[in-house]
């Protein structure tokens, strides 16, 4: 496959869109504008809802991926949080066209044999690999993508995790290395991003989803001190965040990973005595314990704070996620 063009810049620094080619040209233009605004997806999806509309940082992340055309709406919204909003009809312009132009390829493509694509790897494993399936790509607006590993913590092993117990500093043995975090009520279930069920809040916050869904996203525990940690979720598109305890706002209550980690809340990591050993009740002084909201065993209910209770939902399996 020949490589992506990147259209010219024109000499007052502005990207050209009009001189793009082809869908995979202009993703490529739309990753080199969030580059040159120098905001990270959180604060193009804050920008945005500062300007009343609705850009979640998950759905920009799969657009600039190449895994989802971008509708015009959200083209708009993001050119315009990006701070090229003079120029948005320019950029949809761009956009329908290189589209129109694909969808005539698409059709000649139908007409020739389709080669075969390589099966797809773990994205853990730190391998990149590219579609070859020139026929399937114009299909699909000709959209190719590149499924990129993502940092792994130190220490881990060649194989992307490490399942050797550390000792800490509280006299507890975790596991090191990528987790999973399971609430007792749903076992089935794992602690990892989603959105709010009554959307009352848009960006991504803890919920519990099905284990074998997590992935690509990797959980970590990073010691603090004192008997406490901070939850690491590390994503191939959104990079590292750490789980904050909101205590007020729209957002009271519920866990939101932050880009700065610095702003991440410190959990103390307690043994549960109600069920056993490898539970543990999640407490962030001052806010209470994590738990599952109403102790609820259903896919995507979020994450809470609440008193303490040391029973039900607020009580987690935390295991080595290999």
């Amino acid at each position: 496959m020949a490589s992506t063009r990147i259209p010219d810049v024109e000499s007052r620094g502005e990207l050209s869109p009009q001189d793009t080619r082809n869908a995979a040209e202009f993703v490529e233009l739309l990753r080199r504008l969030k580059d040159q605004s120098g905001l990270t997806y959180r604060q193009i999806e804050e920008r945005a809802a500062a300007s009343g509309e609705v850009l979640a940082r998950s759905t920009l992340a799969d657009v600039l991926g190449g895994r989802t055309a971008p509708r015009q709406e959200l083209l708009s919204a993001f050119v315009r949080a990006c701070g090229d909003g003079e120029r948005a009809t320019l950029w949809l312009h761009a956009w329908n066209r290189v589209t129109g132009n694909q969808a005539a390829e698409a059709a000649q493509a139908e007409l020739a044999p389709r080669p075969v694509s390589p099966p797809l790897v773990d994205r853990r494993r730190g391998m990149r690999i590219m579609l070859l399936s020139a026929a399937a790509c114009l299909a699909l607006t000709a959209l190719a993508w590149t499924l990129t590993s993502f940092d792994k913590p130190a220490g881990n092993s060649a194989a992307g995790r490490s399942t050797k117990p550390a000792p800490v500093d509280d006299g507890l043995t975790l596991p090191s290395g990528w987790i999973r975090i399971r609430p007792t009520t749903a076992p089935d279930l794992c602690l990892t991003d989603g959105r709010v069920q009554d959307r009352r809040y848009t960006p991504l916050v803890a919920v519990q989803r099905p284990c074998d869904e997590v992935a690509p996203q990797g959980t970590v525990l990073e010691p603090m001190g004192k008997e406490t940690y901070r939850i690491q979720w590390h994503h191939p598109d959104y990079g590292k965040g750490c789980l904050k305890a909101w205590a007020r706002g729209e957002a009271a209550g519920l866990l939101e990973p932050m880009d700065d980690c610095d702003e991440g809340s410190r959990f103390h990591i307690e043994p549960s005595g109600t069920y056993g050993g490898g539970t543990y009740v999640l407490r962030v002084a001052g806010q209470g314990c994590v738990g599952i909201r109403g102790s609820g065993a259903s896919e995507g209910i979020e994450a809470v704070m609440g008193r303490c209770l040391g029973k039900d939902g607020q009580v987690f399996f935390i295991e080595s996620a290999s």
